[in-house]
């Protein structure tokens, strides 16, 4: 068996109600490879983002747990680094001392030249070097997301885990920082993990798609592999012959789910 660096291993979550426990997730197992981009799909509240909190730590899974390089984890570490929905920026500081500041408290045992030349790469390769002495307020919500990412990989993370980070921008801008993040992906093939509900997304950037059915007790209903040849460009992709065949499976197996969910709960 193919060795993996990151495993889900039987992941089961619940939360406590006044009407007894909530089960979001349950018996959730996935092997994540080296050099992989997953991508997390399924409807919103399907517990996508609960999974991916338990992967980085800021969770706790009820039952199972993350296994990384071998070992079983259950809080954060430094090989894990994540981008959220919304940026989360230290207002006060600008682009630069924002992606500086993480980088300064994950590599102190680098001088501070080479700290400050990895800042400027990160910042260089998503593109906002020319915004990296603005404040955060003064800049788009888009290039505040390409500040939250330079952020995370300039810490040079093990994996990198991704919530929904396009959700919130407009189409045009959305495109640009997929593309944006194919291009910086293809530069070391770290393992990315990333939560998305938009099927277009998820098959243009991954290399397998892990579907959730719908909650509670939501779980991995199949896991498909996407077919598309790297490197990828998005012209490609679309008119590529399994493109549509693929797109109508994951649909068509988000629609089964919901009505299965729906008669649950009738």
């Amino acid at each position: 068996m193919m060795y993996a660096p990151l495993e889900l291993s039987a992941i089961t979550k619940s939360f406590p109600t006044p009407l007894g426990p909530f089960t979001a997730i349950q018996n959730v197992s996935a092997r994540i490879y080296e050099g992989e981009f997953v991508c997390i799909v399924g409807h919103s509240g399907c517990g996508k983002s609960t999974l991916l909190s338990i992967i980085a730590g800021l969770e706790r899974a009820t039952l199972g747990g993350v296994i990384i390089e071998g070992t079983e984890v259950d809080g954060p570490g430094a090989e894990r680094a994540v981008v959220f929905q919304t940026p989360s920026l230290l207002p006060w500081l600008s682009a630069r001392q924002n992606v500086r500041l993480a980088v300064d408290q994950s590599s102190a045992a680098k001088t501070r030249p080479q700290r400050a030349n990895r800042v400027e790469h990160y910042l260089q390769l998503l593109g906002i070097g020319d915004a990296a002495d603005q404040l955060p307020g003064e800049l788009s919500l888009g290039t505040q997301q390409c500040v939250s990412m330079a952020r995370a990989l300039a810490v040079e993370p093990r994996f990198l885990l991704l919530d929904e980070p396009f959700s919130m921008l407009d189409s045009l801008t959305r495109f640009d920082l997929q593309n944006t993040l194919l291009q910086v992906w293809e530069e070391d093939r770290r393992i990315v993990v990333m939560v998305t509900h938009d099927i277009d997304e998820a098959l243009y950037l991954a290399d397998r798609l892990i579907l959730m059915t719908d909650g509670p007790a939501a779980r991995v209903g199949e896991i498909l592999d996407v077919p598309f040849p790297r490197p990828r460009r998005r012209s490609a992709v679309l008119s590529h012959p399994r493109y549509h065949e693929c797109r109508r499976h994951v649909i068509e197996f988000l629609e089964h789910h919901t009505d299965q969910s729906r008669s649950r709960n009738s």
